[in-house]
Order: C-alpha cells, then structure tokens, then sequence
C-alpha cells in the first residue's frame, strides 16, 4: 500500500512538471501581412465612381483550419508548431489581406471582405477555394488556389482561374515562414486584380490600365 502511495505521489509530481514545463513556453502568434503600398496602382478616381468588389468566402484545407501553424517537412509529413501560432482563423487572414491588396491593385474599386452587409451592392464577387498554402521549413512556401470572378453576387460567371505561386523563405524561423505565405497570398492577389480590371473596361479606361478584357 507504501509502495502505492509514493507512486501516485511520484506520478502526480511528474506530470505538475511537464505541464509545468510547456506552461513556461509562451506561444508566439503570426499574421499575413498585406502587400506595400508601394505597389499601389494609379491615384484612386472618387470611390462613389467605382465598382464594388467583394472578396470571400475563402475556403481552406480542414488541415489548415487550426490555430497552430502548419508546415510541410516531406512529401508526406506535416508539422503542426504546438506554440507558434495564428493570431486569427487563417481563413479570416486570408480574406482580409486579399481585401487589403485588392485595395490598392484595383484603387478605383470598394472592395469589401465577406462577410460584407446585405445592403451594400455588389458589382463583383471572388470566391476563393485554396487546395494548397504550406511551407517547407527553410525552403519555399507554395499557395495553390482556384478562383472564380462573378458578375453582382454570385449571379454570373466572368472568369475563373487557377493561381499556382510561390515564394523563397528568408530564413528558418516562423517569423521568415508567413512572410513567405504572405508574399504567395500578393501574388494570388496580382493576378485576381489582373482578371477584375479586365472585366471592368470603365476601370481600365479611367486609370490607364493596359490590361485586355479577358473572357472566361
């Protein structure tokens, strides 16, 4: 019974230590970030003049939908950092920093992320559907995403289209990681922007957009 006793009391320690142990390890938290603006297209005209584009839903891989980051190590495993994590629903990153670099890709155009209000008119709509969006640690970050450009809410299809872009990572760290998955998520964002000022001749005229009308 003793020998009983001092083993509950030595299991019990051991696990006040390991909890203990990953207590004292603060969890770090990560946002994609938008483009700069340095890359902002020609002067916006006044915003009433444009269309309204609205971004969203985005839909990401169930192995994605986690508030840990996720990175690939090999062709067949993932790493899932335990404490290195997204600050909001990656989901909700993605829509609100393709919103933010559309902004400034297609100045003309309001652009909403969903969800946007009921009451406010819809010109275009983007649906995203991401199939793909991990790192190699230390190696390049990948973002593979079908699309589709709407006419109004859903209501017509314009176009659609399959991004397949990538980036280097700077570094090992996580810091280095989203700053690569962000540099994917701009160039999603170039050729959206691309496939919208086709569509909307008025914007290409107004800003001086070279970019031919494309069909889908």
């Amino acid at each position: 019974m003793r020998s009983m006793v001092f083993g509950l009391v030595a299991l019990t320690l051991g696990a006040s230590l390991v909890v203990g142990g990953c207590a004292s390890q603060p969890a770090r938290f990560y946002l994609l970030s938008a483009m700069p603006n340095t890359e902002m297209a020609s002067p916006a005209a006044p915003s009433e003049k444009g269309p309204t584009l609205a971004i969203g839903p985005v839909t990401i891989p169930r192995y994605l939908d986690r508030p840990q980051i996720v990175t690939r190590t090999s062709p067949y495993e993932l790493r899932v950092a335990e404490f290195d994590r997204w600050a909001e629903a990656l989901d909700l990153n993605l829509v609100r920093v393709l919103a933010e670099n559309l902004t400034l890709q297609v100045p003309t155009a309001r652009v909403v992320a969903f969800p946007w209000p009921r009451a406010i008119p819809i010109d275009y709509q983007i649906i995203v559907d991401v199939t793909h969006f991990l790192t190699q640690v230390g190696g390049e970050s990948l973002l593979i995403a079908d699309w589709i450009l709407f006419k109004g809410e859903g209501q017509q299809v314009l176009m659609t289209g399959k991004s397949h872009v990538s980036a280097s990572t700077a570094g090992q760290d996580y810091a280095a990681i989203v700053a690569a998955m962000s540099q994917t998520v701009a160039s999603l964002s170039r050729e959206i922007a691309t496939a919208v000022k086709g569509a909307e001749p008025r914007v290409s005229a107004r800003q001086g957009f070279s970019s031919q009308a494309m069909r889908p």
